[in-house]
This record gives C-alpha cells, structure tokens and sequence, in this order.
C-alpha cells in the first residue's frame, strides 16, 4: 500500500530525532530512505548547522569538536577548508568561528526560487498594510516551523530579521494551524515533554492536542504568548498543499489587542488566506521538492 504523505512526514520527523543531535549527524548516521550518510557531508552539514544556531555567538575549536564529537585535528582542518570556501569565518586571532557569507547566498536562492514564497509575499504587504501589524509566512519543518517571510508593524519593529529563524510548531500560532491540518497519531513532534518558550507553552500532547482540535473545529489557531512574553498570534494554513507546510499568522501586542481589532485581525487574515489560495498558479510540470 503506498505510503501517506502524512506517514512520510512522521518518518522524516522520526529520522531527525535519531539523528536529531549535531553529533548523530556528524557521524553520518543512516538516512531516512535507508541510505547509508556520507560522513564527511554529514559532518560539514552539522558543523554549519551548529555555527548558524549559535548566531552571534562564536564559537571555539574546542567546542566545536566536543559538541560534534569530531577530533580536534579533523574539525580544525574542515574549518578551515570550510573558511577558505567562504562558509565559515574566523576573527583575527583565528581562534573564533562563526557562519560565513556564502551561507546567505543559499539561504537567499531558497527564498527566491520558491515558488510559494514568490506569490505569498504581495498578500502579506497587503495584510499589513491593512492592520498595520506584523505578518509572517512560515514553512513545517519537520518538528519545527522556519520564518520563510515577515512583514513587520509599523508600531511594532524589530531589529533582528526572522526570516530563516525557527521555533518548535507546538509553541506558536504558525505550528499549531500546521499541525492542526494532521492527524493526532501523525504529529512530528518530539517524544517526552515539549520545550517551553514561555509560561504559556504547551508541554505535553494532551493539552496540545484539545488545542488543536479546537483549533481544527474553528479554522484558524491562536497563540496567546506562548512564543514571546507579551505577543498575540492568529495563524491559518494555506492549503495549496495536503497535508498544508506553509501558514500565514498576524503578530500582535496584547496590549493593543482588543475584541474589535481581534475580530478584524481574523476577518483579514482569513481572506488573505482565500486570496492565497486561489492565486495559486498550476504546478503542473514544477519539481515536488517535498
């Protein structure tokens, strides 16, 4: 019987949690298809992943290779092929390391030959402009969502994109309308208790699943300061795909979010939703990256 496309999904999700570690990929550890990891890939793969989760913070050599269970010998010559190449970068006592350039030129072609991401970006200026807050387009990631577009408020601006940036899809609007769109026995979430980002986040499956029901039943989720302290969300899947990947939320502050700004924030989005959805051109002939 072929497999569902939720059933893959869960599969993925499984793999990334044997292999979830920096350290299990850094030994090449076996791909979901069965497929045995090349392990020099696998390690450079884990090393910038490690390198772009950090931020700004840089990191040592010794840290690195501790975290990824790689010899200091080894980890210090892929750095510095991975600095010559222009995917990692030292400071000048060489003695700091950190993502390099080359990694945004990736990151940017994702972006730009999506094309998803292509036709969603007009409807999230006009969401924004119509309500004046944050909108956001986000993409399911296995366990996690990925920040793929942002419109930020005019009232309300950040100083660190998100875009790129990921969250666990239990602890915010955008996750949550994703997850809803799937069976409970399909959710890719991680085993054992759910990471916290705030008081208000969910930490175990019972209470995220009698939200997600509710959140199936009235077509739209809603996040209050689960992912950021003082921060509302109202997310909704875009359902161009079955089972959805992509969602669109509106961010705002409590402290302006009253029952009539609320209402209109859910009115506006949902028919952004709509607009969306039948914008989508015909994929026919266009590569099915999932």
């Amino acid at each position: 019987m072929p497999e569902s496309s939720g059933g893959r999904e869960v599969r993925r999700a499984q793999g990334a949690r044997e292999e979830g570690s920096p350290a299990g990929r850094a030994q090449g550890a076996r791909g979901v298809r069965g497929v045995r990891g090349v392990k020099s890939a696998s390690r450079t793969v884990a090393l910038l992943e490690l390198l772009a989760a950090r931020g700004d913070r840089p990191a040592r050599l010794d840290e690195l290779a501790e975290e990824l269970d790689v010899p200091r010998s080894s980890m210090y010559q892929l750095l510095q092929t991975l600095i010559d190449c222009g995917w990692v970068r030292s400071d000048t006592t060489g003695s700091l390391y950190g993502i390099g350039i080359r990694a945004l030129f990736t990151g940017t072609s994702y972006l730009d030959s999506d094309p998803h991401v292509r036709l969603v970006r007009p409807y999230l200026d006009q969401a924004s402009d119509a309500l004046g807050e944050t909108i956001h387009l986000a993409r399911l990631d296995g366990p996690d969502v990925v920040y793929l577009a942002t419109r930020e408020s005019h009232e309300y601006l950040r100083t660190i994109s998100r875009v790129g940036r990921r969250i666990p899809a239990h602890a915010g609007a955008l996750g949550k309308a994703l997850l809803a769109e799937r069976p409970d026995a399909e959710l890719p979430l991680p085993d054992g208790p759910l990471p916290a980002l705030t008081e208000n986040t969910h930490t175990t499956r019972t209470t995220l699943l009698t939200d997600l029901a509710e959140v199936r039943a009235r077509g739209y989720s809603i996040d209050r300061e689960e992912t950021v302290p003082g921060i509302a969300g109202f997310g909704f899947a875009l359902r161009y795909d079955s089972p959805a990947t992509d969602a669109i939320s509106c961010s705002i502050p409590v402290a302006r979010l009253s029952e009539t700004h609320e209402s209109r924030v859910i009115a506006v989005m949902r028919e952004t939703r709509t607009k969306i959805e039948n914008a989508l051109p015909s994929t026919s002939g266009a590569p099915d990256w999932r």
